[in-house]
């Protein structure tokens, strides 16, 4: 019995195959390589020391991913495949919503058609838009505020008709805060294409020497430096949660959302400091306009996935800083260097890692 993570390859995935082979599962990974690269599971496999099976298959093609579901016998999926950057779901919004709610109706078919019902759905706390309150509990108001939101938000919707319409199904929905860090050997981390759009990408890309200095946008919030304040979580803790809640989908039919985040919010600045603290790196920036759409504060309370799930966030910014660090200062231009021919050529089933 396998796990089929989709969008294994990406940054929360390959965190999460990694910890999920350490607990001793077999996994089956589909990932179409858009915005990730082959490299990051050879080094899951380099970490681990254990090999799986790995699908070269868009979502949208729904035979191809059939294939995966006739060859192997999984037992439940976590989804991470899907786009992912806010700022270009406002610029190309049709892609996003075809992308990622086509994409999920076309998983959750072939899942149905297969008598798969236990989904671990990669969800975010831009499902609440504008918070009413904070912290962020997940029985808050949901209003996303861009079309990568919306598509989260409206797959959320999907998700409980689904399970509305046949109470076999058991779904965890999970709400993702804001991830950083890397894997502590270095190997595996961020790899923004092009501009990063995330804080923490762009801090270690400026500490690198690739950009000159860090946009900080804005700093007239009603915030202790003007800043913006985030609750900024570890990777591997996040990676962790997705094993919680894929116990909890396995023993309990149901549909429910859980906050992953840590419950503590850092400003932009707080962040830039811990990080030149981490790294011994100063990091220029200059105050910019603030991006429309940005709130004050945003932070969760993460109660529920500590009493449900039996999950709590363990490391610290500290940590999340030192680890973004070596990743980056190991890789400076992320996977580039390593990514070849043979990664884009690989087939449909590649059984090197």
């Amino acid at each position: 019995m396998a796990i089929l993570i989709t969008g294994g390859a990406g940054y929360i995935g390959s965190h999460t195959c990694i910890e999920l082979l350490n607990a001793g599962h077999e996994i089956v990974v589909a990932d179409n390589y858009i915005n990730s690269k082959p490299e990051s599971l050879r080094r899951v496999n380099e970490i681990t020391g254990k090999t799986f099976k790995v699908y070269r298959v868009d979502l949208m093609d729904e035979l191809d991913l059939e294939k995966v579901f006739i060859e192997n016998t999984i037992e439940a999926v976590i989804h991470f495949a899907g786009l992912k950057a806010v700022g270009e779901s406002v610029q190309i919004p049709l892609i996003y919503y075809e992308a990622n709610i086509i994409s999920t109706l076309k998983l959750c078919n072939v899942m149905k058609k297969h008598h798969v019902k236990k989904l671990v759905f990669s969800s975010s706390a831009t499902v609440y838009g504008v918070p009413q309150r904070i912290p962020i509990s997940e029985d808050s108001a949901l209003s996303a505020m861009n079309p990568y939101g919306r598509t989260k938000l409206m797959i959320e919707e999907i998700l409980a008709d689904l399970y509305g319409s046949d109470h076999d199904w058991s779904i965890a929905l999970l709400r993702y805060f804001n991830p950083i860090g890397a894997h502590k050997s270095g190997l595996i981390g961020e790899e923004p294409i092009g501009m990063p759009n995330n804080l923490m990408p762009y801090i270690t890309q400026v500490a690198i020497g690739k950009l000159k200095e860090l946009n900080i946008y804005g700093n007239n919030y009603p915030t202790k430096d003007g800043t913006g304040v985030r609750d900024y979580i570890h990777v591997v803790d996040l990676a962790k949660g997705h094993l919680k809640a894929l116990e909890k989908v396995t023993k309990i039919p149901g549909v429910d959302a859980f906050n992953l985040g840590t419950g503590k919010g850092y400003s932009v600045l707080e962040v830039v400091a811990a990080f030149e603290k981490a790294s011994n790196v100063k990091i220029p920036y200059k105050i910019v306009s603030p991006r429309p759409g940005d709130i004050a504060v945003c932070y969760a309370d993460p109660t529920k996935a500590r009493i449900d799930l039996g999950w709590n966030a363990e490391k610290g910014i500290e940590e999340m800083c030192i680890d973004s660090w070596i990743w980056q200062s190991k890789n400076p231009n992320g996977y580039e260097a390593a990514f070849n021919e043979e990664d884009s050529r690989l087939v449909k089933t590649a059984g090197i890692f």
